[in-house]
């Protein structure tokens, strides 16, 4: 799936001589965390979150207690950080050249993107214009109905597929007797005998974990017990 099969259409946006107080009110009044702010063509020129607002509102006080910082900053940072913690319009405070995607962007790269740089939503753009924004409700909407078709695994070799399964079971405690791992196109077939049926499941598991892994047959047996034994 891509960025285009799950992104909301109807994105709220502001310009960017857009009042604080009322890109404030935009965020609670529609219940959202951020709006991407975009000028009359529609072409994105960043987005404010509440992130942003927040460091919007740092006082003087706040800022005196950390005077022995400023002196290591550059005098570039400490007038961009003035501007922001003083400005009146959206243009001032938003972030600008935030990340984006296409709507031809993969789900599995955006989740990615979430993860790597810690952000909960991302604009989808197209020729430079805003088209879409694509956030983590998104994915997680996406996956309830699609389930694991919404990331589909990477195509990896039957010799591939074999090494992870033995090497996962390798670090298990529990996973004490060997036992034959077959795969043959995707699908994996388990032989041998197990203590229980405990770590009969759990490497049946393990085998349907494996990323690329299309079904587990499993003839693994486990072991009579042995009644009187001490």
């Amino acid at each position: 799936m891509k960025a285009c099969d799950v992104m909301t259409l109807n994105v709220i946006t502001i310009g960017p001589d857009l009042d604080v107080t009322a890109v404030a009110n935009t965020l609670v009044g529609n219940q959202i965390s951020a709006v991407p702010v975009v000028a009359m063509d529609g072409k994105l020129l960043g987005i404010v979150s509440e992130g942003d607002l927040m460091r919007h509102t740092g006082t003087d006080a706040e800022r005196r207690r950390s005077w022995w910082l400023d002196f290591f900053r550059d005098s570039s940072t400490l007038a961009r950080d003035f501007a922001r913690t003083h400005a009146r319009k959206a243009k001032d405070v938003m972030t600008r050249n935030p990340i984006t995607v296409s709507p031809d962007t993969a789900l599995s790269e955006i989740a990615t993107l979430f993860e790597k740089h810690g952000i909960k939503r991302v604009p989808v753009v197209l020729g430079g214009r805003l088209v879409g924004i694509v956030s983590r409700a998104n994915l997680i909407q996406a996956l309830a109905s699609r389930g694991s078709d919404v990331f589909p695994p990477r195509a990896r070799s039957d010799e591939a597929l074999r090494e992870a399964i033995v090497t996962c079971l390798r670090d298990q405690p529990w996973a004490k007797r060997p036992i034959n791992i077959v795969v043959n196109q995707g699908v994996v077939d388990l032989w041998g005998f197990v203590d229980n049926a405990a770590e009969k499941d759990a490497i049946r598991v393990a085998a349907e974990a494996t990323p690329g892994v299309k079904a587990v047959n499993d003839n693994l047996r486990v072991y009579p017990a042995v009644y009187g034994a001490s």
